[in-house]
């Protein structure tokens, strides 16, 4: 997909009103592993969305950068941010567009909630470009993913998460079953689903811990 339609698509999905993946609170997945002292550093979170994770982090004290393509989900974030009395950094990127997130600097860790599932093989092969540059060696790849079979956006195996990272400098250090929790938004998706407009599932996900060495 071209780069500025990619911008359309996902900026007429918040036009329409707050997407499936908006939720009010951050993933508990991502919420257990800072518990577990896996993200370290200064933090990238890439496909922000409306910030929960960095709003999330930030909060903890880590130094954290917030990006997503789409300004109006960055403008959500900042306001979330502000109306929970967190300072947040947010910025409008493009993780597969030059210069992008390149400009940020380096990272010790990426954050990737709900992202790569909508990466086609092409984009992916880019986004493992740009990550090189900007994850240290030693950092950590953190990548939370649809799995198979939640019926709720798209989806990918744990094969297709190791295909991506067989370059020389990456090593998947780990790929856990977990879980992802959306809303169901709009009304065909909670019918889908047979529960009322708005309600929160979870459906199956990948935790994937990636190395770049």
């Amino acid at each position: 997909m071209e780069r500025k339609d990619a911008v359309a698509q996902f900026e007429s999905m918040y036009a329409a009103g707050l997407p499936p993946w908006v939720v009010a609170h951050p993933q508990q997945a991502i919420v257990d592993l800072e518990s577990s002292g896996v993200i370290r550093g200064r933090v990238l979170d890439v496909g922000t969305g409306t910030g929960e994770h960095t709003i999330l982090l930030a909060r903890l004290g880590y130094a954290v950068i917030g990006v997503d393509l789409a300004p109006q989900a960055v403008q959500l974030a900042q306001d979330r941010a502000a109306g929970y009395g967190v300072t947040a950094s947010f910025e409008v990127a493009d993780v597969l567009a030059e210069p992008g997130v390149q400009a940020l600097g380096e990272f010790d860790t990426v954050l990737d909630s709900a992202l790569f599932h909508n990466l086609d093989a092409e984009d992916q092969a880019r986004y493992l470009d740009v990550l090189t540059q900007i994850l240290r060696p030693g950092g950590t790849l953190v990548i939370l993913a649809l799995a198979v079979g939640g019926n709720f956006g798209p989806e990918v195996s744990d094969q297709e998460i190791r295909s991506a990272f067989t370059r020389p400098g990456w090593s998947v250090e780990d790929i856990r079953t977990s879980g992802y929790t959306g809303a169901l938004r709009p009304q065909a998706r909670a019918d889908r689903f047979g529960q009322p407009l708005g309600s929160e599932v979870t459906v199956p996900a990948w935790l994937a811990l990636i190395r770049r060495s």
